[in-house]
């Protein structure tokens, strides 16, 4: 098995939810989305970034907005629509469950051959 990819998959299981946090703190410049996802050690390219603002923006997700700049072509700032904040709450609820969920099991100490020969384990003092 290549843990490579299955890491790589978990990343992109959350990308969509760890976007939304950015945006939903604010209007959010792609490439300062990129920064703060870099800032958190998850590594986004825009190649992969572009194209889901773009599936967000047109599922009604997003809005955006036009803003000039001093230093190059206009700026494109994206934020949260009320569907999409919508949709950003039940992504956290799911988050909220999934994270509990694997926290719990994680963190078990007894494994479930011990317990199960707890349950099968005959009690001396009964044989006779």
């Amino acid at each position: 098995m290549n843990i490579e990819n299955t890491q790589s998959q978990m990343r992109k299981g959350i990308l969509e939810y760890c976007i939304l946090s950015v945006i939903r703190r604010g209007e959010a410049y792609p490439s300062d989305i990129i920064e703060e996802m870099r800032a958190a050690n998850l590594q986004i390219l825009e190649g992969t970034l572009y194209p889901l603002l773009t599936r967000l923006k047109n599922a009604s997700m997003l809005t955006y907005r036009w803003v000039e700049s001093n230093s190059g072509p206009p700026r494109k700032y994206f934020s949260l629509t009320d569907k999409g904040e919508a949709f950003y709450n039940a992504l956290e609820a799911t988050w909220n469950e999934l994270t509990n969920a694997v926290n719990a099991l994680a963190s078990k100490k007894d494994s479930l051959a011990t317990s199960a020969n707890e349950e099968n384990a005959i009690d001396p003092q009964s044989i006779n």
